[in-house]
């Protein structure tokens, strides 16, 4: 806002077209990796994600930015796509769950260190820093793909892409991600407006996948009730654990008076944890089972997020919660993971990779305007705004978010015990008729 004399209307594009790009375009991403192979396609899309991010550290107006950043953003929709699908090509299937664990850390750390990095970039060399370092990381990324990952196989018979369903999933989840970002968590006729054509787009969506010789997402996936338990409940998990990035900063500041850089320390104990607890969490899976696992990481995570709704006791009745809340996180994540990853063909991990993704970013969305929201309207019924909220609101707005994350994640749960038992009923019909 600053640096381009812009207001914050405008200034939020620089996010915005960053998360629409990936948003819509991470599914087609999987899709194009699953036709074409998928090597060649993340070595493009490092390419991409560092050339914009130069072009991001060196843009001169404001347009150029946001326009550069939803060329980065369709890097990284390229790049989260074929992660896991590189994983479950690469590695024996007895070892998915370590190796989904080691993605779940290393995604903690980068968690970790982005805002303390990009604070320290700020401060010393100014905003266009946090994009000029991408530069050497993305040349380094790039080195290490060339060198290590295999060229793998193009899906034999397979060429066709679906340009009409690329194009009606876009505008489904463009149309869902502003309903969902416009406004700052506050409703009106446009939200509401977007939210209906997501809708019609979305049954069209459905509709023309039934109907076109090569569609993007198969018909048969969209009848497979494990698959879609487990994009639910992925989606429901990220919106809970957007609830305490968005919540989290408003208590600590307001109800527990911490300053900056004592809410910045408690805040980077929920990363720092969910690192160190996804290598076992990996190890969890391998030994026990991915459905069982994830069980118990929403079990602790119901645990954590009810403790959360209690909001007593001070700063340690916030970490004790949320060390509880972020070791179920990787429990779940991992297990979710290896579940949906290990059933899946190869020619549709692409695909089924970047559903994964794209429900985790739906749900983060659906955390920062629903919950953010629900804080905003608890807080409010203490009499108070967000700009100068007092203690006994900030307090009460922590506790109904929570109790409303906690019955989320009672949903998720029923899932879990639900899909773990057709799971296990399809396993007994094979062994008895293989």
């Amino acid at each position: 806002m600053q640096a381009f004399d812009a207001s914050f209307q405008l200034v939020q594009w620089v996010v915005l077209a960053y998360l629409l790009a990936i948003t819509t375009l991470i599914v087609s991403a999987g899709r194009l990796a699953d036709i074409f192979g998928r090597r060649p396609l993340l070595l493009g899309g490092i390419a991409l994600f560092t050339f914009a991010s130069v072009l991001c550290g060196l843009a001169p107006t404001l347009w150029l930015l946001i326009a550069a950043r939803a060329a980065q953003g369709l890097g990284a929709a390229i790049m989260m796509a074929l992660t896991l699908a590189f994983v479950a090509d690469a590695v024996p299937r007895d070892k998915t769950g370590s190796v989904m664990g080691l993605l779940g850390a290393m995604s903690a750390i980068g968690t970790t260190l982005g805002p303390s990095l990009g604070g320290l970039l700020i401060a010393g060399l100014g905003w266009r820093a946090i994009f000029l370092i991408n530069l050497p990381l993305g040349v380094l990324a790039f080195a290490l793909a060339w060198r290590f990952l295999s060229a793998g196989k193009k899906t034999p018979g397979r060429r066709g892409f679906d340009g009409i369903g690329t194009a009606l999933l876009a505008l489904t989840l463009a149309a869902y991600a502003l309903a969902m970002t416009l406004g700052r968590g506050s409703f009106g006729s446009l939200n509401v407006g977007l939210l209906i054509a997501a809708t019609v787009a979305g049954l069209l969506f459905v509709i023309a996948q039934t109907r076109v010789q090569n569609p993007l997402i198969q018909p048969a996936r969209f009848r497979d009730q494990a698959l879609n338990a487990s994009l639910a409940m992925n989606l429901i998990v990220a919106t809970v654990m957007m609830a305490t990035l968005v919540v989290a900063p408003f208590y600590l500041s307001r109800a527990l008076g911490l300053d900056a850089a004592m809410v910045g320390l408690v805040l980077s104990t929920g990363p720092l944890v969910t690192a160190l607890a996804a290598l076992p969490a990996g190890r969890l899976v391998d030994r026990f089972g991915a459905n069982r696992i994830m069980i118990v990481g929403l079990f602790d995570l119901a645990i954590g997020t009810f403790a959360l709704s209690r909001a007593e006791f001070g700063i340690a009745g916030y970490v004790v919660p949320i060390i509880i809340v972020c070791t179920g996180y990787s429990l779940f994540q991992t297990s979710n993971n290896s579940a949906v990853m290990t059933g899946v063909a190869s020619d549709q991990r692409g695909v089924v990779s970047g559903l994964l993704n794209l429900s985790r970013n739906l749900g983060l969305i659906t955390g920062a305007s629903v919950m953010g929201a629900v804080f905003a309207f608890a807080s409010a019924g203490e009499g108070t705004g967000l700009a100068v909220l007092a203690p006994a609101a900030a307090a009460r707005g922590m506790q109904v978010t929570f109790q409303v994350a906690t019955g989320l994640v009672l949903m998720a749960l029923i899932l879990a015990v639900f899909s773990a038992r057709a799971t296990a009923g399809r396993t007994d019909i094979v062994a008895k008729h293989p």
